[in-house]
């Protein structure tokens, strides 16, 4: 039995022609449809990213469902967040995203859910998947009891769920830069800036790299990179636009830029959306992750709301929301959770609240932040790669325990200060650590603090 690397934590990802091919693809399938079992027929939604292998990929994955006895409805070129849709809005009993999202250009990869929207991980059927999947001795389904395929079209109703989250009739005249990176952004773009002017919304699209092009002539859509960030922030600058909005390549991330161009943190982002969320819903819980929490635990608090910490990845965010049923969940890496949204995160709901509190509030996206960052100015997250991750974490605890005012290890070591604070944790998806740094008020302690605990890290 031949072991397949592609499998990872939440999803599979691998390099083409040796980790991901056609025919592991559809065993892939193939296992997903024997996973979610025989008896009643079941059905899947399944999408697909623009690179150049998506298609195919996707062809074989539906192969493989349908001899598995599972029918197939294909809504096509989309991004993560359609699937997630699809299979709620379609009562599926489960959806696949042919996507590599921000990896390079020679690698792809599935997203799974199960009905409802829910996530599949190791613990509830991701292990159950790959074992088929390595097997490759599946159940016979007789050719009469083969699943069907057909083609659909969820656009309009998914381009209406997300414009129901703001009101139309408060926007502001703005002008907005969107870059989609080439990814599948681009025909969602189109849709809400057709419905704007349907609806008279004084909204200005300016659109940039808005095509989808597997093969990425402007570079790998991933605005976390700081080199990826210059097409957004120089069309902002060039066409004087009140902000700008950048994706990854399958678009359940978003980004944010000033009128000046300059990139915002999405930590900063998160508490924007939680306000924006508590003026709608007094006392609603809000979910965060561990990794910088300050400045949401008080714009949360003082908002009326219930902040509540989770461990860091999509899986663990989405299960407590539901246990909390909770009305919002950001983490600081630029992924929104939503609770009408299935409990699933999305790209696109985020950028259309960020425009309407600040259409209400009368005020530029730098003004609304401005308070917040000299508040709790952070670092920013910072990997470093190293060969015992564990060993080294345990070193900086100890050296800052006595001093600690507070230990959390909910993900990783948090360890907080009277003045400052700070994660390190274990990449669920990389070999590396993750560092994140933040102060009250006050720049200099927080670079000091990381530089410290960066002396340590590579010293180890």
């Amino acid at each position: 039995m031949n072991k397949l690397t592609c499998f990872k934590a939440y999803d599979v990802r691998g390099k083409l022609d040796t980790e991901l091919t056609e025919d592991v693809a559809y065993r892939i399938g193939r296992a997903f449809g024997q996973f979610l079992g025989c008896g009643e027929p079941k059905q899947v939604v399944i999408g697909h990213d623009p690179r150049l292998s998506s298609q195919v990929l996707s062809e074989s994955v539906c192969k493989g469902l349908c001899d598995a006895g599972v029918s197939v409805l294909d809504i096509g070129l989309a991004g993560t967040e359609e699937i997630y849709f699809a299979t709620s809005h379609l009562k599926m009993d489960g959806g696949i995203e042919i996507t590599a999202s921000h990896n390079p250009i020679d690698y792809n990869g599935m997203k799974f859910v199960l009905a409802e929207s829910k996530p599949i991980t190791r613990a509830n059927g991701l292990d159950e998947v790959q074992r088929l999947a390595e097997e490759n001795i599946f159940a016979h389904v007789a050719p009469e009891e083969r699943g069907s395929y057909k083609q659909v079209q969820v656009l309009d109703a998914y381009v209406a769920h997300l414009l129901s989250y703001v009101s139309m009739d408060k926007l502001a005249p703005m002008k907005i830069v969107m870059n989609a990176g080439n990814g599948a952004a681009g025909h969602v773009v189109n849709a809400i800036e057709e419905q704007f002017a349907q609806k008279n919304v004084p909204v200005e699209f300016i659109k940039v790299h808005n095509e989808p092009d597997g093969s990425f002539p402007n570079g790998i859509p991933n605005p976390l990179l700081p080199e990826r960030r210059k097409d957004t922030a120089d069309a902002v600058i060039e066409h004087a636009a009140d902000l700008g909005i950048a994706w990854d390549g399958d678009f359940d991330r978003c980004f944010f830029f000033d009128a000046e161009g300059r990139f915002i943190e999405g930590y900063y982002i998160v508490g924007m959306l939680a306000e924006a969320f508590l003026q709608k819903e007094r006392g609603a819980k809000i979910i965060h992750d561990p990794r910088l929490t300050w400045n949401t635990i008080e714009v949360v608090t003082e908002a009326s709301g219930v902040p509540v910490c989770s461990k860091t990845g999509h899986a663990f965010i989405k299960e407590r929301m539901r246990h909390e049923d909770a009305v919002y969940g950001g983490e600081m890496s630029a992924h929104h959770y939503f609770r009408d949204f299935a409990y699933c995160d999305s790209g696109m709901i985020p950028w259309l609240l960020v425009i309407e509190l600040l259409s209400c509030k009368g005020k530029t996206l730098a003004e609304e932040v401005a308070d917040r960052i000299k508040a709790y100015p952070a670092s920013g997250e910072i990997n470093l790669t190293l060969d015992d991750a564990v060993a080294v974490i345990e070193k900086v605890r100890g050296t800052y325990a006595e001093s600690a005012v507070a230990v959390d290890l909910t993900d990783g070591v948090s360890m907080e200060f009277a003045e400052w604070r700070f994660n390190l944790r274990s990449s669920n998806t990389e070999p590396v650590v993750r560092l994140n740094v933040e102060s009250r008020a006050n720049v200099q302690l927080m670079q000091q603090k990381t530089d410290e605990i960066l002396r340590i890290l590579k010293s180890a």
